[in-house]
């Protein structure tokens, strides 16, 4: 299991316990490029130079600037940034709690899991997640990560509790002015055929149904470069069908073979 990166106290009203919080997802198996300087192989690094001089900045004599105008900055140093402390740097206190499902997916961002981190508080965080489960109700408390206090929900999952991170009011863009211009009403005549589409093509979730396609062309092509062999060729792209060749289509019998190739596909199955 990861090491927590946080740990704290879970708090409602008198009822304490200590937790741990780690990531629930993980981008390490991502592919990652460094960059090579092509005519010495060594990796290329970056690092912090003055605008004006163009001389690098060494660690200690770099700080937080907010700007008050051009060229114009308020300094804040370490100390000031951590002078700023708050109840939530340590404390995950649920001062509320709505219903699981009236919380738009679009403000969730990132997940992490919370479990218990001493056997004395196993009883108090059961009693907290069981309550919420058996309600069908998710906390909604406040927490210091990366020095900026986030709202976050606290949902039951199985023996611990997901908590996520909200994206702030003024992050999510309000989506009346993208929708607005779409008028269009369905024809109901074609609901039944995509409905039906939709039945065919149902089935229960599984983390299969997702994956990187590059990601894994990506690592073929490494897997083929460590061998020192070239790259295999690309297939030859075949000639486009009627299908494609012909930008008009009619819906309603695009839909019609949709539902036939569907059927005649699970029948094979």
């Amino acid at each position: 299991m990861p090491r927590p990166y946080w740990k704290g106290y879970l708090k409602l009203s008198l009822v304490t316990c200590p937790v741990a919080m780690s990531p629930a997802t993980s981008e390490s198996e991502k592919v990652r490029f460094h960059t090579i300087n092509r005519e010495t192989g060594n990796r290329v690094v970056s690092q912090y130079v003055d605008s004006l001089t163009g001389r690098p900045v060494k660690d200690e004599n770099q700080a937080k600037g907010y700007a008050r105008g051009e060229n114009d900055y308020i300094l804040l140093t370490d100390d000031d940034l951590d002078g700023v402390t708050l109840d939530t740097v340590k404390t995950i206190e649920i001062d509320k709690f709505v219903p699981a499902d009236c919380i738009e997916w679009v403000y969730l961002e990132k997940p992490h899991y919370l479990m218990p981190d001493d056997p004395v508080g196993h009883e108090a965080f059961a009693v907290i997640r069981d309550a919420m489960a058996s309600d069908k109700v998710v906390g909604v408390s406040k927490l210091v990560i990366g020095r900026r206090e986030r709202a976050v929900v606290l949902e039951p999952r199985g023996e611990g509790i997901v908590l996520w991170t909200l994206r702030f009011g003024d992050e999510v863009r309000p989506e009346k002015s993208y929708f607005e211009g779409i008028d269009e009403e369905a024809d109901p005549e074609l609901i039944p055929l995509v409905q039906q589409l939709i039945r065919q093509k149902t089935s229960r979730w599984s983390p299969n149904m997702v994956s990187d396609p590059i990601q894994e062309s990506l690592l073929k092509i490494i897997a083929e470069k460590k061998k020192a062999l070239k790259p295999a060729r690309k297939a030859a792209k075949g000639k486009p069908d009627a299908a494609r060749a012909s930008n008009v289509v009619n819906i309603m019998d695009a839909l019609k073979k949709s539902v036939a190739a569907e059927l005649k596909s699970s029948k094979a199955r």
